[in-house]
């Protein structure tokens, strides 16, 4: 990249949360940004992603919020603290756009829409003087290190005084996140991490399927798509707690929010063990005792769901998961039945592909990249948002973690042009 000038130019791409917020941190300093997007509007997964309710952030203690992260959150946690929720909060309210705190403690946007808030926000950035190129994909560098695209107008070269990469991960190609940047950031000398899917669902192996893979026929035709309420969720052979929460049974497996939630130590167990098991607690308000008690009591001439349903309060979808992974023999076993209730084992043995995944797992290792996350083999190109090595669950954690990231690469772009201008 050339040196900086009194008049420094910076080339971000991708028109992302992530690639967005990088374009207001450097355009608030006075540096002229051009945000170039392959599709032909910006923001499109972040508008897909809101459009059932836009969860911005978490309002759980900093501290909690932080540890969500995972094995990456010592290396995020600068990220936060330059922008924790509180802070996030107070920007989304300086477009205008009130927040509130759900029963959850998630955040949302009154009007829960993300519309409204891009609209500003891209308002806002047009009068601070970002430039937005639509219909330019990046293929690479050129020639000098200028930035190649594709347009519809033909091949472009484009020259700036630094460049941010905001790329995203590879789920939902469609609209414009297909991880085709790889193989260029591998070619620049980056370590790239595999990309996987991050909270998605899982295919289950039911017992009364022959080889293994899906629901009978039975269970899906009845119950693809229906709610698994009030349950807890765990990993055997993993050390997370017990998660309350609700799921969804899909026609061959297992979704929503609380198999999202583990689905990375879901995915990881399956890579080591070629399956997972999932432990359901179908009734994570009775103790195992009780629920022992209540089953062997004696039920007379009522069947066993009946029984189940006034005795336990297991009915519906809860009662045909106990008829699916259970015999006729468990099923009138008190005992052996109870455990069931207590801790019903998925065997699951993939995750759903990539592309239907809410997000991405692997990435550019943070490795290759100095703190200010500038490629240490490429000076002067920044790469950020969910391109980058770490994954988080739902719940406002990964639209939180891409602004914050996008606002780090643009302070450390805007401290590399300034070094550039004053070596000394």
């Amino acid at each position: 990249m050339p040196a900086a000038s009194s008049a420094s130019r910076v080339a971000i791409v991708g028109g992302g949360p992530a690639g967005l917020m990088a374009a207001e941190t450097l355009a608030e300093a006075g540096i002229q940004v051009d945000l170039y997007d392959a599709m032909p509007s910006v923001g499109r997964k972040f508008l897909l992603a809101g459009k059932g309710g836009l969860n911005i952030t978490h309002a759980e203690p900093f501290e909690r919020f932080a540890d969500r992260y995972g094995s990456r959150s010592v290396q995020l946690r600068p990220w936060l603290e330059a922008l924790d929720p509180d802070t996030l909060r107070q920007w989304v309210e300086t477009l205008g756009i009130p927040t509130f705190v759900g029963t959850s403690g998630r955040v949302f946007p009154e009007g829960m829409k993300a519309a409204p808030l891009l609209r500003a926000w891209l308002s806002r950035l047009r009068e601070a003087g970002v430039r937005i190129h639509v219909r330019h994909r990046w293929t690479g560098w050129g020639d000098r290190h200028t930035l190649r695209f594709t347009t519809p107008d033909g091949p472009r070269d484009v020259r700036a005084d630094a460049c941010i990469l905001a790329l995203g991960g590879a789920s939902w190609a469609r609209l414009g996140s297909d991880g085709a940047w790889v193989p260029l950031l591998e070619e620049a000398g980056a370590t790239v991490a595999p990309l996987e899917p991050a909270n998605c669902g899982f295919i289950v192996a039911s017992p009364r399927v022959a080889p293994g893979r899906g629901w009978s026929v039975h269970l899906a035709e009845r119950f693809a798509g229906a709610p698994l309420k009030s349950v807890a969720m765990t990993v055997d052979g993993d050390a997370t707690p017990w998660r309350n929460g609700e799921a969804m049974l899909s026609a061959d497996g297992i979704e929503g929010s609380l198999v999202y939630a583990l689905s990375a130590a879901l995915r990881e167990r399956i890579k080591a063990d070629g399956q997972a098991i999932l432990r359901i607690d179908l009734s994570p308000g009775r103790s195992l005792e009780r629920v022992r008690s209540e089953a062997a009591h004696p039920r007379g001439a009522r069947s066993l769901a009946s029984h189940l349903q006034s005795r336990v309060g297991i009915e519906g979808l809860k009662m045909a998961l106990l008829r699916e992974c259970l015999s006729t023999e468990e099923l009138h076993d008190p005992t052996r039945l109870a455990s069931a209730i207590k801790g019903l084992p998925l065997v699951l043995v993939a995750p759903r592909p990539l592309d239907e995944a809410i997000s991405t797992a692997g990435g550019v290792r943070l490795e290759s990249l100095d703190e200010h996350l500038m490629l240490k083999t490429r000076p002067g190109v920044f790469c950020t948002g969910e391109m980058l090595d770490w994954e988080a669950p739902t719940g406002g954690y990964l639209l939180t973690a891409c602004l914050a990231a996008g606002r780090w690469a643009g302070q450390g772009a805007l401290a590399w042009l300034n070094r550039q201008g004053n070596p000394d």
